[in-house]
């Protein structure tokens, strides 16, 4: 049995019974069981979460991406900064990346307003960080693999030259 299939049949669809999981694998489902209950414990399975379209909403939050860039000294690392930054609430995602900034941001809140507050009042502020530039999300048309949306949003017809 692979841990993989396990895997790559969840991340298809998360609400996938064990049963059906089985039935795709050809394996039983008390070993499907086994295997989601051991990839859970080691930590690899980390929660289960919806893919929601907020264009469906009437409360679609304001979401947003932040750059930030850092400056490290001898007793403070990229693990250190993350840690802080990755305990506020409106925080959604928060990675190490390359290239132009040192990290990317995700944040969701209720307000424009919101979100800004937040960067300028508590993520700013870090001493680490030296500079962050926030881009909000206008509109979103994939999320995690899963197209959003009807794909009949635009009714205009396509002109070439």
């Amino acid at each position: 049995m692979s841990h993989d299939e396990v895997l790559a049949a969840l991340r298809e669809n998360a609400r996938y019974s064990t049963e059906d999981i089985a039935r795709q694998l050809g394996m039983e489902s008390e070993a499907v069981e086994e295997s989601i209950e051991q990839l859970e414990s080691e930590g690899v399975i980390r929660g289960y979460k919806p893919i929601i379209d907020g264009r469906k909403r009437d409360d679609e939050p304001v979401r947003a991406a932040v750059e930030l860039n850092v400056t490290l000294d001898r007793e403070t690392g990229y693990e250190d900064i993350a840690g802080r930054l990755a305990k506020f609430e409106l925080v959604d995602s928060l990675h190490l990346v390359s290239g132009e900034y040192d990290f990317f941001m995700e944040v969701e809140a209720d307000s424009m307003q919101e979100v800004s507050q937040f960067v300028s009042d508590k993520v700013a502020p870090v001493p680490e960080i030296t500079q962050t530039v926030t881009h909000y999300v206008m509109d979103s048309y994939k999320e995690q693999g899963i197209l959003l949306g009807d794909g009949h949003d635009d009714d205009r017809l396509s002109v070439s030259p």
